[in-house]
C-alpha cells in the first residue's frame, strides 16, 4: 500500500544500545523486531532471559508498536501494547510523527520449548482442531499454540490433503510443557520427541523457518527474499467454529493452489486490557483470529482474479461464524475490500466502513485526534483516518 507522505529513511535510524536490565530501552523508529536493531539477542550468552518480540522478525518496530502487533511469548505476553501512558494514546495512532520508542523488556527463562505437531484429515484433524478452539485461549499463560493450515501430499498414496500444524512456544522446559498439554489438550498427542528445548532468540529463528544451525546474526539481514503475490483477510472468532463448518472449510482449501490459513489464539493479558486503553480494541471475548491467505508466483491479471476470488468466497463462507456488528478486522492486515478513501475528501460515513472494523468505538476518538494533529490530511493512504470537517466533530463524539 502506498503512502502519500512517507517518513524518510526510518530504517536507517540509529538504535540505542541495549540496557541489560528489565527497564525501558530506546529503539529507533525504523528498527526491526527480530534483529539486533531492537535488541533481541545481543548479549545472548550472558543474558538469555531478556528477549522478547514477534513471530515476524522483519517487521518494523514502529508499525508494531502503533498498530497492535501481537506476540507469541505465551498468553501472558500476547500483546506488548498492554501498557500505555495516558497522554500517549493518540501518538500510537499516528506513527508518522514518532522517531523513537522506549520499550520495557520482559524476563523470559533461559530455556524455552518449541514444537510443531501436524495432523492430516486422515489423522482426525477436524476433531483435534475443534478441541483446540475449546482450550486455545485458556491454556497456561506461558504457552502459545497457533495452527497453520495448508496443503500437503501426505494423504494415502501421496494424495493431496489438508494438514493442520500446531506450532508452539512454551516459556519453560519440556517436562512442564508435557504436563500442561497432557492435562488440557491430550488430543494433540504431544511427545517428548516432538519438543525442542532452546533459547528465546533461537525460538525466533525456529518460528521464522530458519534451519536449526542458523546463527542469530541472520536476523540483521533485512534484504527482501524475493517478489510474490498474495491476498490476505482476517477475522476475529468469539464462538467455536462447528465441526461441520470446518469440514466445509477443508473442501474450499483443497480447491486452491497455495492456501495458508492461520488460527492464532487470544486470551491471557489480551482479555485483561480495556478496549479503550489504546487504539487497538480487540480484547475480551475473542477466542482466536483466522488469517486467510493465498499466494501465486506471477502477475498475470487473470490468475490474480482467480486467487482473489477464492479468498473472497472463503471469507463469505465464514461470515456466520465470526465476529459481528462490526465484523472486526486487524489494522496491520490491511484489507482494501473493506473500502478505500477517495483521493482527497472521504466522509466520516464512508471511512466508518473500515474504521469501525479496525478500531471499533475507538475510531471516533481517532477522528477527533486527526482533526487536531493533521487537519489538512497530509499523512494519508487508502485507509487512513480522515479529517472530518470541524462542523461534524461533535457528531463523531
Amino acid at each position: 500500500m502506498k503512502s502519500h507522505v512517507r517518513s524518510s529513511h526510518l530504517a536507517k535510524l540509529d538504535p540505542l544500545k541495549l540496557i541489560l536490565t528489565i527497564k525501558p530501552l530506546g529503539s529507533g523508529g525504523g528498527a526491526t523486531l527480530g534483529g539486533g536493531e531492537l535488541p533481541n539477542w545481543r548479549g545472548e550468552k550472558q543474558y538469555s532471559g531478556l528477549y522478547c518480540w514477534s513471530i515476524g522478525p522483519s517487521v518494523a518496530s514502529g508499525g508494531a508498536l502503533t498498530e497492535g502487533l501481537w506476540y507469541h511469548m505465551g498468553e501472558n505476553m500476547a500483546l506488548v501494547l498492554a501498557i500505555s501512558e495516558g497522554g500517549f494514546w493518540w501518538k500510537r495512532s499516528f506513527a508518522e510523527s514518532i522517531l523513537a520508542w522506549k520499550v520495557k523488556l520482559v524476563p523470559v527463562p533461559a530455556t524455552v520449548t518449541v514444537f510443531t505437531v501436524s495432523k492430516t484429515l486422515e489423522q482426525g484433524a477436524t476433531k483435534i482442531l475443534y478441541k483446540w478452539q475449546q482450550v486455545a485461549d485458556k491454556l497456561d499463560e506461558d504457552l502459545f499454540i497457533r495452527v497453520i493450515i495448508q496443503l500437503a501430499n501426505a494423504g494415502p498414496k501421496g494424495k493431496k490433503t489438508v494438514t493442520t500444524s500446531y506450532n508452539a512456544l512454551f516459556l519453560g522446559d519440556s517436562e512442564r510443557l508435557l504436563q500442561v498439554i497432557h492435562k488440557r489438550f491430550p488430543e494433540l498427542g504431544l511427545t517428548r520427541n516432538d519438543c525442542i528445548e532452546t533459547s528465546w532468540i533461537r525460538s525466533v529463528l525456529y518460528f521464522a523457518g530458519y534451519p536449526n544451525n542458523t546463527e542469530p546474526e541472520i536476523l540483521l539481514d533485512v534484504q527482501s527474499l524475493g517478489k510474490n503475490y498474495f491476498k490476505a483477510k482476517l477475522d476475529f472468532v468469539q464462538e467455536p467454529v462447528p465441526e461441520t463448518v470446518i469440514e466445509g472449510l477443508w473442501k474450499m482449501v483443497l480447491e486452491e493452489d497455495i492456501p495458508i490459513i492461520l488460527w492464532n489464539p487470544y486470551g491471557g493479558i489480551m482479555s485483561k486490557i480495556s478496549e479503550a486503553e489504546i487504539a487497538f480494541p480487540h480484547r475480551k471475548g475473542n477466542i482466536f483470529t483466522i488469517q486467510y491467505m493465498n499466494a501465486w508466483k506471477d502477475g498475470d491479471e487473470k490468475n490474480a482474479t482467480k486467487h482473489i476470488g477464492w479468498i473472497r468466497r472463503l471469507y463469505d463462507y465464514m461470515t456466520p461464524y465470526v465476529s459481528m456488528f462490526p465484523r472486526a478486522a486487524y489494522v496491520n492486515y490491511r484489507d482494501l475490500d473493506l473500502g478505500i478513501n477517495k483521493k482527497f475528501n472521504t466522509s466520516y460515513t464512508e471511512a466508518s466502513a473500515w474504521g469501525t472494523k479496525y478500531f471499533k468505538d475507538n475510531f471516533n476518538r481517532l477522528v477527533r485526534v486527526k482533526i487536531k494533529v493533521d487537519p489538512d490530511n497530509i499523512f494519508r493512504h487508502e485507509q487512513s483516518i480522515p479529517p472530518v470537517p470541524l462542523e461534524l466533530e461533535h457528531s463523531t463524539a
